[in-house]
């Protein structure tokens, strides 16, 4: 299975390391389900003020454009992609085609009775005969059955069984590439939603520092210069928040096209209660961890079955070395118009029955079954190769998700501690500079830091949560971290 996991690990470290440089955070929303666009429709050019519309009509037009934002839990965006996916859907009808093969399959063995009629009509233009119309007719039924073949015919019923199990692993490992896909958009926009707030908690702070020198500023304690370093600090920090939520409004589209959701239906993100027990919560041993996802990843035990399939399609192929016997019946009759009978009387005695045993043996078939054997044995081969390749690529998402959840855990604490210096520091630094002790280069400069230690904390808790959640995935179990 291609896993998508690391590459968004990847893509979600680059954009959090870009914000945290900026010095400016991203991320927040309004978890109601609020009608928007309420706008009353147009009265049409031709509609004259002697016939307005009526509140009725307007009601109506106006419910239908009016679009509803609802709520998202984790577990429902999870939910509603396993039952809506477009692709999921698609897997599992062709999961149900591969169980209408197993029963040809099993049909093949059983016998086969076919129906005929022939009706004909032969024109005599000689003047010579005396009918030139003759009607002919024939009527039979037949049946047949393969009594021996080399036992291809149960070697392909039970590759079929087996294609049925690996077409049903198939469904289940599309959803589990769902889930991730959901899991990391999930927590992109979770981190983007916080780092709004962040980013307008800064702003928020500016503005008053603004106001503040403003007021020194008119009573001559700070110069121009000082008041316009403040005003660009603020105009700074009002970008980075306009970008905060840019970053939401594209994360949240991202899920909402990962989900299918119409155009006329939008999302707001369900706000969950994160423990710091849970963003550091213990890991099972990496070993543990991968012996568990080799049990639990349908990748795996796929397969694993792609070589028990591949073996069988070997003794499929040693079936044409063997001989087959098949058996056939059938009874039949038929009628002509001037046979010198009526037509009763002719299907009568042209009645007829018959039975037939047929042997085939196989003498020299221009090597298509030496070919077919070996090309078989090369694919059975081929599929052993896959599947360890399966394992490697599990185990190195297994180590590399599990040493992401490490350091991010280790990043947390550090941040953790980092950010409540910083923010002590802050609030020194603008007790002084209201003092006029500290300049307003120094202000900003621990305003700065501290922003910046805020986003490394909403960096670290989320790539420590989205690792966690991957882990719980590989080992086949339901999200904990965020409900």
């Amino acid at each position: 299975m291609k896993r998508i996991a690391l590459t968004y690990c990847t893509v979600l470290l680059g954009i959090l390391a870009a914000a945290a440089q900026t010095g400016a955070p991203a991320g927040t929303r309004t978890p109601e389900m609020t009608p928007i666009s309420r706008q009353v429709p147009e009265i049409p050019e031709n509609q004259t003020s002697g016939t307005a519309p009526t509140p009725e009509e307007i009601a109506d037009k106006t419910r239908d454009t009016a679009t509803l934002v609802k709520t998202w839990t984790l577990n429902e965006c999870l939910w509603y992609a396993l039952e809506n996916n477009i692709q999921l859907r698609q897997s599992r009808n062709n999961y149900l085609s591969g169980l209408e093969d197993t029963k040809e399959a099993k049909a093949a063995m059983l016998p086969s009775l076919t129906a005929s009629t022939t009706q004909g009509f032969t024109n005599y233009p000689s003047t010579n005969v005396s009918d030139r119309n003759t009607y002919t007719g024939t009527y039979g039924i037949d049946a047949g059955l393969t009594l021996y073949e080399g036992g291809k015919l149960r070697t392909a019923v039970k590759q079929q069984q087996v294609q049925n199990r690996i077409d049903e692993l198939s469904v289940a490992e599309a959803e589990n590439d769902i889930r991730i896909a959901i899991v990391q958009a999930y927590m992109q926009a979770l981190y983007a939603a916080e780092a709004v707030t962040v980013a307008d908690n800064t702003a928020a702070v500016s503005r008053a520092q603004r106001d503040r020198a403003a007021e020194l500023w008119k009573a001559g304690s700070i110069s121009r210069v000082d008041l316009a370093q403040l005003e660009s600090q603020l105009a700074s920090d009002l970008y980075q928040a306009t970008t905060a939520r840019t970053s939401l409004d594209n994360y949240r589209l991202q899920l909402k096209q990962l989900l299918e959701l119409d155009i006329t239906e939008e999302m707001n993100l369900a706000t969950p209660v994160i423990q710091e027990n849970e963003v550091l919560s213990a890991l099972p041993a990496k070993a543990a961890i991968y012996a568990t996802a080799l049990e639990a990843m349908p990748e795996i035990k796929r397969g694993e079955l792609a070589v028990e399939s591949a073996e069988l399609g070997i003794r499929q192929a040693q079936a044409g070395f063997y001989p087959s016997v098949s058996l056939t019946a059938g009874i039949g009759t038929g009628h002509m118009s001037n046979g010198g009978y009526e037509s009763g009387s002719q299907v009568w005695n042209r009645f007829n029955e018959n039975v037939g045993l047929t042997l085939s043996v196989p003498i020299f078939s221009n090597r298509r079954n030496r070919t077919a054997v070996n090309k078989a044995r090369l694919e059975a081969e081929n599929s052993r190769l896959t599947w360890q390749d399966l394992q490697k690529t599990l185990l190195q998402e297994v180590e590399s998700a599990y040493l992401d959840a490490l350091s991010a855990q280790a990043q947390y604490r550090a941040a953790t501690e980092k950010e409540r210096y910083a923010r002590e520091s802050f609030d020194l630094t603008q007790e002084q500079f209201n003092l006029g002790v500290k300049n307003t280069v120094e202000l900003i400069t621990a305003q700065n830091e501290w922003s910046s230690a805020r986003q490394e904390v909403l960096q670290a808790k989320y790539m420590a949560l989205l690792n966690i959640e991957l882990l719980n995935i590989y080992q086949g179990r339901d999200t904990t971290t965020i409900n």
